[in-house]
Formats: structure tokens, C-alpha cells, sequence
């Protein structure tokens, strides 16, 4: 079935900015809370967000073959285990709908006033129950400065890195929307110099660049999906702050891996952009310097050109960019990733979660974390207002941006995640 949506030469009715991540060849998916107090399935094209539960109840999804409550709901959990066919057709009817050329909504003022709200009319809310959160450690060049400052520059990575995609499970309940702010976590720390833990605040409090891709049912248990067919369950991704507290991680994280430094908080953009509005900007991956294993072998371009940066604005002053990456710097793709995580029969679910990984490019300014680009506190990062920073301090917001764009007047882009560290949580006095 093609996908229509992409059609470059589409132009729409609604009035979108010329530097707007959400053309009418984007078409995200997103659930919000209206000025109704409805929660609702919708999209958005530009500055306008489009409530597709209403839409669908005026009959403006006639032939396709959908459930009455289908954008009805508080997740689109239901929405992505329709599968692809499901998701492409309402694409394709949707652009159709906000075709500069189509006058059925676009002269229908009643429809207009039920279907259309502005961004100040909304709140944008978590787009999906995720059930189960795997995060990825995918980026060569992360991997590498990491090992090389914890360990032997000469064997950076280790022996296994090359060979799989290594992963690990984090928790899901902790996983949250742009705008939600999030608080310094307290753990055990080893100081400098010391032989026993301490406990407190978090010292070290980091982000991490990351994207994350969201499935659909998949399997049954005990059957892998295969590396030629992993795209097909894949329903999108989103930009992906997992926040880490380095000092907590740098204790606990022998033998077992990430535990409370990784789960206190992952901040994610609302609108998920589908595979489908992303084929456009495919390209290589990059070449693999050992061959993997047969299950691992992908063919054809599995990466993605998606430009991305992240800014920190301290309170009360301007923000300042202190890095920009692209998504396409990843060693494994995620048709690698999410074939190695099923091959050994683990099942996947609608609403499922896939952290990359912090992308890091091969330049210091490309950097996906503080520990990177401070390297371990010892090079602080100059802001525009003049302060420095090793690490993430208290009230400083983090903002991550991400888009696509060839030679085409317009991108597709991410809009932003954007998270502000509060100071460590108080409880409120009785």
C-alpha cells in the first residue's frame, strides 16, 4: 500500500509556519486533554491539533475499519495493535481530509469548531501505556568514551559490544511526557577516597540523548522476530531523555547494571512520529567493523537522518545548545535491536518502549550526555549567560529537539521534550 501522506508536494488548508516540525506530511500520533476536559487521540499539522475521535464520529474514516472507541481513549495502545495496514490507511485519510484541495472539513465550520483546537487549548498527556521499557546501549562512540574513562583506553569496549546490541529492562512507571519536571534523586554514593557509602542528593544528575521506537504485539512467547520483518511492528519513535545520576550509577551498577540511577525519572516528547512519515530520510548504517551473526545481518538502509540537540536554560536566563548529534551515528539499528531482543523468545506488546541509547557523535561538540561533554566534570561547559556546568544542576531545564530535512521546503520533526530538574523532593509538613 503506498503511503500517500508523503506526497512532497502536498499542501494543506490549515496554516502551518514555515519552519514548523508538523507538516501535513508529518502526521503524528498523540493523546491530549481538550478544553472540554476530554481526553482524546489526535494529531496536529503546524500549530493546530486535530481531535481524531471527533473526526472520527463525524464519518470522516468511512471505509476503514475501525472500532467506534478506537480514538476514544486515554492511550493508543488499541490504535497500534490495529498494525501497519491500520495506521498507513488513517494517514493516507487524514492528509486527504487537510488536503489544501479538499473542501469537505475545510468549508464545514460546525466540524471545524469540534475538531480543531490550538496548542494553548491542550495538554498533551503520555501517548501510550508502556508496558515493558528496554534501553539500548547502541552508540560506538558513547561506548567508547565511556570505557575509555572508567576503563582501558586501549579496550574500551568490551568484548561482547560488537557483536550484540546490549541492553538492559528499566521501569516503565517512571517514564514520562514533556513539561512534567523531575526531582534530584537520593542514593548511595561511594566519594572519592572512601571505603564506605554514603547516602544524599545526587551530585552527578545527567541527561541522556536518546530516541525511543514503540511497538506493536509482535509474537508469542518463545517466537523471534525476524531481523527482514522487525520493521513491521515498529509504530514510531519519540525523543527520549533518560535522565541517569552517575555517582548512584557508578556504585550500584557492579554486578547487576543500572538500577536507581536510571529509574527515577525518562522524559519523552509527546507526539510519536510514525515510521512511515520518516522513510523519506532513511539512510545507511553505519558499516559494522565485526559481521554479526546471521539472525543480526539487515539489509538496505535501517538508519535514519534525524538531526538532533539539546539545550540547557538555566532559571531565569536564555538556553544555551551544548550539543548536536544525528541518529543515524548508531552502531545498531533498531531492526537489530529488536530482533536480538526477541530471538530468544522474549514476547513484545502494543505500547512497548526502546530507549536507543545516549547517541553520541564522533566530535566532542556531538556529545549525548554531561559525563561526555564535561568529560567526568573535568572540562565544564560554558553557558551563554556565563555560568559553567559539569553536570545538571537544580532548576536548570533540559530541552532536546529533534527533525528530518533533505531538499524539501519543509521538515518532519519531533517538537521538543523539555525537563526541568527540581531540587531533592520534600515531603509536605503535616
Amino acid at each position: 500500500m503506498p503511503i500517500t501522506a508523503n506526497n512532497p508536494d502536498r499542501k494543506t488548508w490549515l496554516e502551518v509556519p514555515h519552519d514548523s516540525d508538523f507538516p501535513i506530511q508529518n502526521i503524528p500520533f498523540g493523546v491530549f486533554l481538550t478544553r472540554d476536559d476530554i481526553v482524546t487521540i489526535g494529531t496536529r499539522i503546524g500549530n493546530t491539533a486535530i481531535d481524531l475521535g471527533a473526526l472520527h464520529q463525524l464519518g470522516y474514516f468511512e471505509g476503514i475499519p475501525l472500532t467506534d472507541d478506537i480514538f476514544l481513549q486515554d492511550t493508543l495502545n488499541d490504535f497500534i495493535s490495529d498494525g501497519k495496514k491500520t495506521w498507513r490507511l488513517v494517514r493516507n485519510r487524514i492528509a486527504e481530509i487537510f488536503d489544501a484541495e479538499n473542501s469537505q472539513l475545510r468549508d464545514n465550520e460546525d466540524h471545524r469548531t469540534v475538531v480543531l483546537f490550538g496548542l494553548d487549548e491542550i495538554e498533551m498527556q503520555m501517548p501510550v501505556q508502556v508496558g515493558d521499557y528496554t534501553d539500548f546501549y547502541s552508540s560506538k562512540e558513547h561506548a567508547t568514551n565511556v570505557g575509555t574513562m572508567f576503563r582501558d583506553p586501549d579496550n574500551a569496549l568490551l568484548p561482547n559490544w560488537l557483536h550484540i546490541p546490549v541492553g538492559y529492562h528499566g521501569r516503565s512507571s517512571s517514564i514520562i511526557p514533556s513539561e512534567i519536571p523531575v526531582h534530584r534523586p537520593k542514593g548511595q554514593t561511594l566519594p572519592p577516597g572512601a571505603k564506605e557509602p554514603v547516602f544524599g542528593p545526587s551530585k552527578r544528575v545527567d541527561f541522556e540523548l536518546e530516541m525511543a521506537f514503540i511497538t506493536t504485539d509482535a509474537n508469542h512467547l518463545g517466537e523471534p522476530i525476524p531481523i527482514e520483518e522487525a520493521e513491521d511492528y515498529i509504530f514510531g519513535l519519540v525523543l527520549f531523555n533518560d535522565w541517569s545520576a552517575r555517582d548512584i550509577q557508578t556504585w550500584e551498577y557492579v554486578p547487576l547494571g543500572p538500577f536507581l540511577a536510571k529509574n527515577f525519572a525518562s522524559s519523552i516528547s509527546p507526539w510519536i512520529v510514525t515510521l512511515d512519515a520518516l522513510d523519506p530520510y532513511r539512510t545507511e548504517s553505519p558499516k559494522p567493523e565485526i559481521e554479526p551473526l546471521p539472525y543480526l545481518r539487515s539489509k538496505g538502509k535501517k538508519s535514519f537522518d534525524i538531526n538532533l540537540e539539546v539545550a540547557i536554560q538555566p532559571e531565569n536566563s536564555e538556553e544555551t545548545v551544548i550539543s548536536k548529534s544525528n541518529f543515524k551515528h548508531m552502531y545498531w539499528n533498531m531492526s537489530q535491536q529488536l530482533a536480538h531482543h526477541t530471538v530468544n523468545g522474549c514476547p513484545v506488546l502494543s505500547g512497548d518502549m526502546m530507549g536507543s541509547g545516549t547517541i553520541s557523535g564522533p566530535t566532542p561538540d556531538s556529545y549525548g550526555s554531561m559525563l561526555e561533554l564535561s568529560w567526568k566534570g573535568e572540562k565544564p561547559v560554558k553557558l551563554n549567560d556565563g555560568s559553567e556546568r559539569k553536570f545538571i544542576e537544580d532548576n536548570d531545564t533540559v530541552i532536546m529537539r529533534g527533525y528530518c530535512q533533505k531538499d524539501t521546503a519543509y521538515r518532519i520533526g519531533f517538537g521538543e521534550v523539555k525537563t526541568k530538574l527540581l531540587p531533592v523532593f520534600q515531603p509536605k509538613k503535616k
